[in-house]
């Protein structure tokens, strides 16, 4: 009797596949890394081929690992780096180009002209998002004006974000779908409509017919069908965005729960309730989720680099062989010793919203070590986070006190009490850090039966660790304008 679910994670960096029972237990993972393509300074894109074998590879190893075969899969659940844009032929499948990444900043121009336009008030109005490149809409634009054919063969060919184009391969082609999370962030939506909207399709220019349905995010979309990896018929029954995946994850299912994923960008999700909360402070409007007829908005603050810096002082740099060790350098100097670094890599994301914005390291001094800079590049994640929660504060009009914390880095204790002390609130990481994964499991295992409601999630959730401030206000908001003295420089 299927008693397992498929949990496929599709981000930035690489794939994971997870087998996790009823109790959320993790019974296997699996995760490969695939390539980073840049063809210009400020643009980034992945070969949806190479994403699309990363699944495949990560869905054989997790059954051979966790020694599962193939008929316990009650469903799968999907979630992926969300505003990655895939246009691909229907006939075929394949791509007629890279898929551009939610990093690339290739249509800022196109983002400051319409801006110049006043099209920004319409975005925000319409969309609850802001006019910037990290979304799909414009990303979308540029393949249609800039792929050679590519707007005369719109009849023929099909849009979708990752969550769209796993569920079309999955389904072997019978499935054109998105979910009401995804949607809300192609700047393609309507965030009250919930529906394709017309005016931002006209402006920008986008046919319809490129478009998939909107669903909901726990549902039987399609079936497994003509793949070698999965025999046919395993319903693929749950999807969301990464970050409201993640919140789904963090049973932050009632208005004011918060949650702060750390991984390449860092994301910070607070659950508004059944109706939109319009932010005032530089936050998006987003949905969280949609169960049956029930719908939860979120506010949403993205960090665009956070666990991407670490991986520049390994790569760029050559501070240190390995991600991890970041932690060790870091605590062995009790301070930044005076060294910011504002970690703009790739531009600035809520709530400033600077496409042009560059990375800045300051405060550097003869008595500056690698050890200084590795502690200022944690807390540089932690600071953007302060910006993007005193703003949410500042919408909800009432303090946070409680913040839940997941993905990769949350696993490093050092930045998690820097959090702690910066945020002056309290953070509790789960046992289960996985928690995107685990919330594309919840909606699939929902529709799929191994759930009977939300409450049996509650009882399978457990904390691992709360990390309580212990800075004093005084030498935190002293950090904190220093801070922001720093992000004027960039």
């Amino acid at each position: 009797m299927p008693d397992v679910i498929l949990a496929i994670d599709q981000g930035t960096t690489g794939s994971t596949a997870l087998l996790l029972d009823d109790q959320l237990n993790t019974l296997a993972k699996v995760n490969r890394e695939f390539r980073q393509i840049f063809p210009r300074p400020g643009w980034v894109e992945h070969d949806p081929e190479d994403i699309w074998a990363s699944v495949a590879e990560t869905v054989r190893a997790v059954l051979a690992e966790g020694g599962v075969t193939p008929d316990r899969i009650a469903g799968i659940g999907i979630t992926n780096q969300r505003e990655t844009t895939v246009l691909w032929e229907r006939a075929t499948g394949r791509a007629v180009h890279n898929a551009i990444v939610w990093q690339c900043r290739r249509t800022a121009d196109r983002c400051a002209a319409l801006a110049e336009q006043g099209f920004d008030q319409v975005v925000r109005e319409r969309t609850g998002l802001v006019l910037d490149p990290y979304f799909s809409g414009t990303k979308l634009a540029w393949l249609l004006d800039e792929v050679e054919g590519a707007r005369d063969r719109a009849g023929e060919l099909a849009f979708g974000t990752i969550d769209t184009y796993l569920t079309w391969r999955l389904t072997g082609g019978a499935a054109h779908v998105t979910d009401l999370s995804n949607a809300s962030r192609t700047m393609l939506m309507g965030v009250e409509s919930r529906a394709w909207d017309d005016t931002m399709l006209d402006t920008l220019r986008i046919p319809a017919g490129l478009l998939p349905e909107i669903r909901s995010c726990s549902e039987v979309y399609g079936h497994t069908r003509g793949l070698d990896f999965l025999p046919d018929g395993i319903p693929v029954a749950g999807m969301a965005g990464d970050q409201q995946a993640a919140l789904f994850g963090q049973i932050g299912f009632e208005a004011g729960a918060a949650k702060c994923t750390y991984g390449t960008g860092a994301f910070l999700v607070l659950n508004t309730g059944d109706a939109p909360v319009r932010s005032d402070n530089g936050l998006l409007t987003t949905l969280g989720w949609q169960l049956g007829d029930q719908v939860a908005y979120a506010l949403e603050g993205s960090v665009f680099v956070a666990g991407a810096a670490v991986q520049w002082l390994r790569d760029g740099l050559g501070l240190i062989d390995a991600a991890p060790e970041i932690e060790a350098l870091a605590a062995s100097v009790p301070d930044s010793g005076g060294v910011f670094f504002v970690p703009a890599l790739a531009g600035l994301g809520a709530p400033h919203w600077n496409a042009n914005a560059r990375g800045v390291i300051c405060g550097l001094d003869r008595g500056t070590t690698r050890a200084h800079l590795a502690r200022a590049t944690l807390e540089g994640i932690a600071l953007q986070n302060v910006d993007i929660l005193r703003a949410m504060e500042a919408d909800l009009g009432a303090p946070m006190t409680v913040l839940r914390v997941d993905g990769g880095a949350a696993a490093n204790d050092l930045l998690m009490q820097i959090q702690a002390d910066l945020l002056g609130v309290e953070i509790v990481r789960p046992r289960m850090l996985e928690t995107t994964a685990a919330g594309a499991a919840m909606l699939a295992g929902l529709a799929a039966g191994v759930w009977s409601g939300v409450d049996d999630l509650r009882s399978a959730w457990r904390e691992d660790r709360t990390f309580r401030p212990v800075m004093s206000r005084d030498e935190a908001e002293a950090k904190i304008a220093a801070w922001h003295a720093a992000i004027e420089k960039t």
